[in-house]
């Protein structure tokens, strides 16, 4: 094949196109020291009349305080469940791995939570229910069933990229860059 990428690019951005954030937030990540990013995951059927699958879960960022030949590569734990892809993972690193700089990222999420309702149902209470308490930390992704990973993925990635310009600042601020 003339483009071998090709393929692997295409796959890649229509597992990207295919996850959402439904519910987003606007907090930044912290400059110096962890972040943590609560979520909810809302993943589709895997087939007709199935059950719509409710995971509640949060990425940490970590950065290190003391860089060192060890720790400049990013490091990703718990993004794949089993029975998914952690492919797009590698390829996203292969071409964008200077934006995660020597973050380390790990997911920590509890069990799936199945329900009959369907993915906008679900989406729309646990709305609801987030308004109710208040709460403005906590993000809802939706997926397609078996690419769970991807929309944690992408929360992450667009939360590191939103808190970007604001990191930069505080390092000029602090003295840690001209």
């Amino acid at each position: 094949m003339m483009f071998p990428d090709f393929d692997d690019e295409l796959r890649f951005r229509r597992a990207w196109n295919a996850v959402e954030i439904a519910r987003s937030v606007e907090y930044t990540l912290f400059t110096f020291g962890d972040s943590e990013l609560p979520y909810y995951l809302v993943c589709d059927r895997e087939e007709a009349g199935g059950t719509v699958k409710i995971r509640k879960g949060e990425v940490q960022i970590a950065r290190p305080l003391i860089l060192t030949p060890d720790n400049m590569d990013p490091e990703f734990r718990d993004f794949f469940d089993e029975q998914e892809d952690s492919g797009y993972l590698q390829f996203m690193l292969a071409r964008r791995a200077s934006l995660f700089g020597n973050l380390k990222l790990s997911n920590r999420s509890g069990p799936d939570k199945l329900v009959s309702d369907s993915v906008e149902e679900v989406v729309a209470r646990l709305n609801r229910q987030l308004d109710a308490e208040d709460e403005d930390r906590v993000a809802i992704l939706t997926a397609p069933a078996h690419l769970g990973g991807v929309a944690v993925l992408k929360y992450a990635t667009e939360r590191v990229m939103a808190s970007a310009p604001g990191n930069i600042q505080e390092l000029r601020e602090k003295g840690f860059l001209p």
